[in-house]
This record gives C-alpha cells, structure tokens and sequence, in this order.
C-alpha cells in the first residue's frame, strides 16, 4: 500500500467491488485510512446500491470477481 497522505493508502482493488471475507458481505472498496479509534489503516466498504459504509482489517479484503473494465462502478455509472 502507498501512502496517499492524510494517513490514506492507495490499494490495487480501490474502486472495485470486493469481499469482506470478515463478514461475509461485498460492497465497493472506498478508502484504507485509519477509523478514528486506532492509527491502524482499515478497509472502509460501501453496499453497491448505496448505504451505510463500515469496515473490516485490510486483510479481510479480496477482489469479489475477476477485475475488468467492465467490473468497475465507477465506469458502469
């Protein structure tokens, strides 16, 4: 991960639509940054409809699907 400043890191799946092997759940990869109550970077997660974002260790994150143009939100919008 690459410092990105303002203690958020750069990821190869940021953007895209990841498993949340914690939980269970999958949702869009929105930030790794600290969540207030630890220093320690985390993996901050959106539902894909929308909704309230949580988070989950960052190693807890693995690409929900094979990674192509096609498979990114932000291009499908």
């Amino acid at each position: 991960m690459k410092d990105l400043g303002l203690q958020h890191h750069n990821h190869p799946l940021m953007g895209h639509r990841v498993l949340d092997t914690a939980t269970g759940r999958t949702g869009i990869l929105q930030a790794i940054a600290p969540d207030g109550t630890s220093p320690k970077p985390v993996a901050w997660l959106r539902p894909e409809g929308g909704g309230t974002e949580w988070t989950t260790a960052t190693g807890a994150i693995e690409a929900a699907g094979p990674i192509t143009h096609q498979s990114h939100p932000k291009e499908n919008s």
